[in-house]
């Protein structure tokens, strides 16, 4: 009989819980190809989705549409993307898309945050 829960591993025959398999598909670090529109200055093959977090948290959180968005969402957890987001603050941001950010998408409206480290000067 077998658990539900698990997922037999095609290399091997041990069972894996099956927690530890979505975690698994999950580390396949490469990035879709149409992200290189949003993460412009670096080649889409060279980022990994752990290494290049912040990078490519706070590109798509300044720069991104709502699909591009839904992937960041899909990808990292609401919790991790706020982590990055109040602990690695980057000066790339406008003024109306920086509180969006801030207030609705990430629900951080109670936090006091010094905005100075996030909105760059309009031009």
């Amino acid at each position: 009989m077998s658990d539900i829960n698990t997922h037999k591993s095609t290399r091997t025959s041990t069972r894996i819980p099956f927690y530890k398999y979505t975690d698994m598909k999950r580390k396949n670090n490469k990035l879709p190809k149409k992200l290189q529109s949003i993460l412009w200055s670096v080649k889409i093959e060279d980022l990994d989705l752990q290494e290049d977090k912040v990078y490519i948290i706070h590109q798509i959180l300044s720069f991104g549409n709502f699909k591009q968005l839904k992937w960041l969402l899909n990808n990292y957890s609401l919790s991790e993307i706020r982590k990055v987001f109040l602990e690695n603050p980057i000066r790339i941001y406008r003024l109306p898309s920086f509180n969006f950010i801030k207030d609705i998408l990430l629900k951080i409206k109670d936090k006091k945050i010094n905005e100075k480290k996030y909105v760059c000067t309009p031009l």
